[in-house]
């Protein structure tokens, strides 16, 4: 699979993106991406996550996102939505579902759901689960917010099983800086099946099946 910019971008730290009312200047911008040799445009803006461009955590996570035989995918964190797009384009039948706290990211992803032409994507606002009751997905993939702390960290782990479908997985990217080893040392200690699935730059894609009970 091939995600990357078209053109190179510098990328910044937005300090309000998991604000559900971002207070900094929209500054609204596109990016274009390739992605499995098309390009797509995106739209961005200040107040949500990489405003500039693609991060390369997100990148790596798209890159080892093989969703072969899945019918139902959740974005958790969407922001301006490239993990949920990709998914879109990616799944041949079934849905997904992406959910941000932040209403700017969301005003954003609806446009580049459009822009992309996708019919089966739906964008809901609500922080973590909050939005998804009690539905359950195939796959959970996300970048989540780091800066929000561990203990936000922690309730996307712990509260992902009750949102899985029976070998379901939860896809998740994260680097050193981040805190990932740690992250990675819990699910290893709360679920049966837990794989590097890629590294890039500090940054790696981890896979957790099978929680035990």
């Amino acid at each position: 699979m091939e995600v990357e910019p078209v053109r190179s971008e510098a990328l910044v730290k937005e300090e309000h993106y998991f604000s559900e009312e971002p207070t900094s200047r929209v500054k609204p911008r596109e990016i274009r991406l390739l992605f499995n040799g098309r390009i797509y445009r995106f739209h961005t803006a200040g107040g949500v996550f990489a405003t500039e461009g693609l991060d390369p955590g997100t990148a790596l996570l798209v890159e080892n996102m093989v969703l072969e035989g899945t019918e139902s995918v959740l974005d958790l964190g969407c922001g301006w939505g490239p993990i949920g797009i990709a998914a879109g384009l990616l799944l041949s039948r079934g849905k997904v579902v992406m959910v941000d706290v932040n209403r700017r990211a969301l005003w954003l992803a609806k446009k580049n759901v459009r822009e992309a032409g996708l019919s089966n994507v739906e964008i809901r606002a609500g922080s973590l689960y909050e939005s998804v009751g009690e539905e359950k997905f195939d796959v959970i993939a996300t970048n989540p917010p780091y800066h929000a702390g561990r203990e936000t960290i922690l309730r996307i782990l712990d509260e992902a099983p009750a949102h899985l479908r029976e070998g379901g997985r939860l896809l998740m990217v994260g680097k050193g800086a981040q805190g990932m080893i740690f992250y990675q040392g819990y699910l290893e200690e709360h679920w049966t099946d837990v794989q590097v699935l890629g590294r890039r730059g500090g940054y790696r894609v981890v896979m957790a099946r099978h929680p035990k009970s």
